[in-house]
């Protein structure tokens, strides 16, 4: 069975802002760990301020790097969503993300889960102890405030072990941890 694994970049001091902490999103498409994640996933997950930061008639297409089945963690499902392509499909959970977990699961059969955002939807599966890793790419930018992934985190319940650092790109620095409680 596949890992369920949660993934974030984020600036040195801890902050999120996917404008400013992807700039080599390109360069990152194309190195090796990345093209390998994309061919272990088989689904993922992400919340619905991930799924609307774009349009998604415009992003999901074949074109988007997870061609799986996505979940979406909301609490209302949108009328209207792109009809997916026979690989990349979407579902909207709306009871809970132990529910998005066990539905991403079932989809992604002995292939990973990897849970892509944003940081309520991580914080929520690390803190209800949903995740087997945890991915950090570190970004050498000091952002100074907006939202942090580890705000709201139950840091009594989760400890990390450290399994692998690697320079992925000329900016950004991959951290991989071993989720355990």
């Amino acid at each position: 069975m596949g890992k369920v694994i949660a993934g974030m970049t984020m600036s040195l001091d801890g902050y999120i802002d996917a404008d400013k902490v992807n700039p080599d999103f390109e360069a990152l498409l194309e190195t090796a760990s990345f093209k390998q994640m994309i061919e272990n996933t088989g689904a993922a997950i992400m919340g619905r301020r991930v799924y609307e930061m774009a349009n998604p008639f415009l992003w999901a297409n074949d074109d988007y790097e997870f061609q799986t089945p996505i979940f979406v963690l909301t609490h209302t499902p949108p009328e209207k969503f792109p009809p997916g392509n026979g690989k990349l499909s979407f579902t909207f959970v709306t009871d809970g993300v132990e529910s998005a977990v066990a539905q991403a699961k079932a989809a992604a059969g002995d292939k990973d889960v990897q849970i892509i955002g944003g940081a309520s939807t991580i914080q929520q599966c690390l803190n209800a102890g949903l995740c087997d890793e945890l991915q950090i790419d570190v970004m050498p930018v000091l952002l100074g405030k907006g939202l942090q992934l580890f705000e709201h985190i139950d840091t009594k319940r989760i400890n990390l072990e450290r399994t692998k650092v690697e320079a992925t790109t000329s900016y950004r620095t991959s951290i991989t941890y071993t989720v355990t409680s």
